[in-house]
C-alpha cells in the first residue's frame, strides 16, 4: 500500500507542476474536492471527451447528441427517485469526530485484501518465470482462492445489507471486520445513517416566489425527459441512442482520492432505448463495445476488469462496472446498466404526458426499455494520467521522467525547438510552427539545452520534438524526436504534418475497435 499511495502522490505532484490540475481557489487555502483544469490539462480532457464522442455518436447512425441544461424542474428528482432514494451510508466516528462513507470503508478493507492477492501473483511470477500462468495461478492457488473467496463474502453481504436498507447489518460488518478509523486507528463508530448527496439551490427573485431545484446530480434525465422531441425531430426509430456529456454534482462527504470522487464533476453518458425484451442483448453488446474503446487507447488489457453488481440501483435488472487499475487498486471507471423502463415510465406518471414509442413494425406503442452507458470523465483523465507516468532508467545510467500519453489524447502534439536563438533558426522555427498549429496543437520553446528541452517535453507528455538546427538552412530538413522511443530521425519540412498525422490521427486509432 506504501508503494501505491507513493506512486499516487507523484501523480498529484506532476499534474500541477506540469500545467494539469491545480486545487480550486488554491490562494485561499482551496475548496476540498474541487479542482480546475489547467492549460494542459483542459486540452486532455476536451481530447478524451472528443474521443468519446466521435466513436459514440459521430461513427453510429442511430445515435445523436445533445446537451440539456444543469438546473431542471424539481420534479425531475422526485420522478427520478433522487429525492426519496439518492443517498450515500455515512458512519462517523466518536473520537476523531471524522464522517466515513460505511460502504467505502468496507471496500477498502477488500483492497488491502486484493493487494495481498497482486503479492502473491508477483512471487509467483519471479518463481516461475516464463512457464508462470497468472489464470491457473488464481484459479488454483489455496491461499488466492482464501483471499478471493472472503472478497466475495464480504462484498455480497454488504450489498444485500444495503439493499435491503439493513444500516444495523453494515455496522455489524464494520464491527466484525475491526475496520479501524484510517487516521487514529479508533475503532469507536456511530450507527450507520443515510445522507442525501444533492446540493439545493433557490430559483427565482425573492423569497417569496423562488422554487427549490437542485444541482443535477447526473445527466441522464436530461436526456429522458427529451426523448421524445429527439425521437420526433430526429425521426428516428428504435433502436437508437442519445448522448451528452456535461457537469453533475454531489455532495459527497467522503470525496477523496485527487479527481477520481469530487463534488463537480463531468459525465459522458449514452441512453440506448430498445424494444423491451431485447435490453439483454443490447446490454451484453454495449458491455463488449465500451470495453473495445477502453482498449482501443492501448493502456493494458489487465488493467481492465469486469464487476457485476451484486445490490442493483432500483431502475436495473442488470448493471456491471468496467474497474479500472488506479494506483489505488481497482475502482469503477465506468458503468453498463439495463434501466428497464422505469425511466420514462416515472416521467409520464410525474409530468402526466405520454412517454411512448409508436413502433411501425409492430404496429403498437410502448415504453422503450434503456441501456445505459456511463463513463466519469474526470476519471478517465485520472486513469489515462496516471498510467501514463513513467519513471526510466536509461543506458547511460540517468533517469526520465516521462508522461506516456495515447498520442492521440496528448494536449500538445509537436514542440518546435530551434537549436540556438540566434543565425536565423527562430524564424525557421517559428515559420515550422505557423504552418503546423492549423492542423496540430504545437508549443515553441526556445529556453535552456536542447536536452532538457526534451526532457521538459516528456514530462509534459508531447508525443514528437522537432528540431530546426543549422543544416536545417541548407536542405530544409529537421530532427524530428519520438517521445516513447527517443528514436531521432531527419526528415524533410514538408514531410512533418504527414508523420505526425500518421500518430495522431483519431481514425486509426478507434479502428482498433
Amino acid at each position: 500500500m506504501a508503494k501505491q499511495d507513493d506512486l499516487f502522490k507523484k501523480v498529484i505532484s506532476h499534474a500541477k507542476e506540469y500545467g494539469y490540475i491545480f486545487q480550486s481557489s488554491e490562494i485561499y487555502d482551496g475548496l476540498s474536492a474541487v479542482y480546475d483544469y489547467a492549460q494542459n490539462g483542459a486540452e486532455l480532457k476536451k481530447n478524451i471527451r472528443d474521443y468519446w464522442w466521435k466513436a459514440m455518436v459521430q461513427m453510429h447512425e442511430n445515435i445523436v447528441g445533445i446537451d440539456a441544461s444543469i438546473l431542471m424542474h424539481p420534479t425531475t428528482w422526485k420522478a427520478s427517485g433522487h429525492v426519496d432514494a439518492f443517498n450515500d451510508p455515512l458512519i462517523d466516528n466518536k473520537d476523531s469526530k471524522k464522517r466515513y462513507r460505511a460502504d467505502v470503508l468496507v471496500e477498502d478493507y477488500c483492497a488491502k485484501i486484493e493487494v495481498k492477492i497482486e503479492k502473491e501473483i508477483k512471487k509467483a511470477q519471479k518463481r516461475f518465470g516464463d512457464t508462470f500462468s497468472k489464470d491457473e495461478f488464481v484459479t488454483t492457488n489455496p491461499r488466492v482462492l482464501g483471499y478471493q473467496e472472503k472478497i466475495n463474502t464480504i462484498l455480497s453481504r454488504l450489498g444485500k445489507s444495503l439493499e435491503n436498507e439493513d444500516l444495523a447489518d453494515v455496522k455489524l460488518l464494520i464491527e466484525e471486520l475491526e475496520i479501524a478509523d484510517p487516521l487514529t486507528g479508533s475503532k469507536n463508530w456511530t450507527d450507520v445513517k443515510q445522507f442525501n448527496l444533492m446540493f439545493g439551490t433557490q430559483l427565482g427573485a425573492s423569497a417569496d416566489s423562488s422554487m427549490q431545484v437542485y444541482l443535477r446530480p447526473e445527466t441522464a434525465q436530461g436526456i429522458f425527459v427529451n426523448f421524445l422531441n429527439v425521437q420526433k425531430t430526429g425521426r428516428m426509430k428504435i433502436p437508437f441512442g442519445i448522448a451528452q456529456t456535461g457537469k453533475a454534482f454531489r455532495n459527497e462527504i467522503v470525496a477523496r482520492q485527487f479527481i477520481f470522487r469530487m463534488r463537480e464533476f463531468e459525465q459522458m453518458e449514452m441512453q440506448f432505448f430498445v424494444k423491451p425484451g431485447t435490453q439483454k442483448k443490447w446490454y451484453e453488446t454495449w458491455k463488449e463495445t465500451r470495453l473495445k474503446w477502453h482498449l482501443s487507447l492501448g493502456m493494458g488489457k489487465d488493467n481492465y476488469r469486469f464487476h457485476d453488481h451484486e445490490k442493483l440501483a432500483h431502475y436495473a435488472d442488470a448493471a456491471a462496472d468496467i474497474e479500472f487499475k488506479f494506483p489505488f487498486g481497482f475502482k469503477e471507471l465506468e458503468g453498463i446498466h439495463s434501466r428497464t423502463d422505469f425511466d420514462l415510465k416515472a416521467h409520464e406518471e410525474y409530468s402526466g404526458k405520454k412517454m411512448q414509442y409508436f413502433d411501425h413494425e409492430e404496429n403498437k406503442n410502448y415504453v422503450p426499455y434503456v441501456v445505459e452507458t456511463s463513463i466519469g470523465l474526470d476519471r478517465m483523465f485520472l486513469a489515462v494520467f496516471a498510467n501514463s507516468l513513467k519513471e526510466e532508467k536509461l543506458d547511460n545510467n540517468t533517469t526520465r521522467v516521462v508522461l506516456k500519453l495515447p498520442s492521440v489524447l496528448a494536449p500538445i502534439k509537436a514542440a518546435i525547438l530551434p537549436l540556438v536563438k540566434k543565425d536565423g533558426l527562430p524564424e525557421i522555427a517559428r515559420k515550422i510552427l505557423d504552418e503546423l498549429k492549423w492542423d496540430f496543437s504545437t508549443t515553441y520553446d526556445e529556453k535552456d539545452a536542447v536536452g532538457r528541452r526534451y526532457r521538459r517535453q516528456d514530462a509534459i507528455g508531447t508525443p514528437f520534438c522537432i528540431t530546426v538546427d543549422h543544416e536545417t538552412i541548407d536542405n530544409n530538413t529537421v530532427t524530428i524526436r519520438h517521445r516513447d522511443s527517443m528514436e531521432q530521425n531527419r526528415v524533410k519540412i514538408t514531410d512533418l504534418k504527414t508523420i505526425i498525422k500518421k500518430e495522431i490521427d483519431i481514425k486509426s486509432w478507434l479502428q482498433k475497435m
